[in-house]
């Protein structure tokens, strides 16, 4: 306290509130109630600030052997999908009262392992891993870390992990169908890094519904990128600067999707009349374009709430199941 005075205990605050100190410790634990707080609880919170009671984290995870701490390894916070992800994240933690540390490396299997290491020393309930390498089993497996539970999100890593992302295979099938059902036969995909699981299943959904249609698409037409503007611009010139440029591209996100039609503006390529263009995610700026962007809309916000309880459910030793939550189709002016 400012005056030199003691911080007033949980049971001096339940006392002047008229409840049980165990429900003083739960009121003053968790984050409000999606209902609100009760009477009883909103009389706890306001005793609790006249007395200038400042919750003990450290004692509390001595008592419990818990810190009410998450770990979050995510790469790429720079993307506005990841952001959003996150977001969810610390607001679904916050609301089951608990706090999160969050590591941001280079999308590095390296990097993510010391910071991985780092969060398990800062003693976190669990960790929630976003930039997982494929194949991933052997990274997990090497990882010194004992009984730490961990979840995978946005992408799975083939690491046996429980994981929580949108349906990439379904959006890769839906681009596909949408171009095919425009009458575009002449395709190809920009597919992103092969190491990251987000882009291989977006490019295995377009290809399973390609052939379906009976119709081929030749390795040439399908150009690896990284997720970034720069990689959409590389590997848009490598598509776009022949005389037999593909009439239809999937990019396996909007960033490289938006590198894209940079391309096509500077060849002087009309779109759609030209050239159809289908990115992925949704992103804010998709709609504003000169051109606005048909895209995949994934649920970057419900995949990280969704995430966050499953990873309390996994902390509690309840059993978790992997989570596709489907994405859907936003059609716009590029096709």
């Amino acid at each position: 306290m400012a005056d030199g005075q003691r911080t007033p205990t949980l049971k001096e605050i339940a006392q002047r509130a008229g409840v049980h100190v165990s429900t003083a410790s739960r009121v003053l634990r968790q984050a409000e109630p999606a209902d609100g707080w009760s009477e009883s609880a909103l009389r706890v919170r306001e005793v609790a600030d006249e007395l200038g009671y400042q919750r003990n984290f450290w004692a509390a995870s001595l008592r419990t052997r818990k810190t009410t701490t998450l770990g979050v390894v995510m790469t790429r916070l720079t993307d506005g999908v990841v952001a959003t992800t996150y977001q969810g994240i610390e607001q679904e933690a916050t609301r089951a009262g608990y706090s999160v540390l969050l590591s941001s490396p280079p999308d590095d299997p390296e990097a993510q392992r010391r910071a991985i290491e780092l969060l398990v020393g800062r003693q976190v309930d669990g960790l929630l891993l976003s930039g997982l390498h494929r194949p991933g089993h052997e990274f997990i497996s090497s990882l010194r870390i004992g009984a730490i539970p961990m979840l995978a999100l946005t992408r799975h890593g083939d690491a046996g992990l429980p994981f929580v992302g949108g349906d990439d295979v379904r959006g890769g099938h839906l681009a596909a169908r949408h171009l095919l059902d425009r009458g575009y036969t002449d395709l190809a995909v920009i597919a992103g890094p092969g190491h990251a699981t987000t882009a291989t299943d977006r490019l295995a959904g377009f290809r399973a519904e390609v052939r379906q249609a009976g119709i081929t698409l030749p390795d040439d037409r399908i150009v690896p990128s990284t997720f970034e503007v720069d990689g959409g611009i590389a590997a848009g010139h490598a598509l776009l600067d022949a005389p037999d440029r593909p009439r239809a591209i999937f990019a396996v996100s909007d960033t490289i999707a938006v590198g894209v039609l940079g391309v096509a503006r500077d060849l002087g390529l009309r779109i759609p009349e030209d050239l159809a263009l289908i990115g992925y995610n949704d992103i804010p700026i998709a709609a504003q374009l000169p051109v606005p962007l048909t895209t995949v809309r994934s649920p970057a916000r419900e995949i990280g709430e969704t995430a966050v309880r499953c990873l309390l459910d996994l902390t509690a030793g309840r059993d978790v199941e992997s989570r596709r939550l489907p994405v859907e189709l936003v059609v716009r002016g590029s096709t």
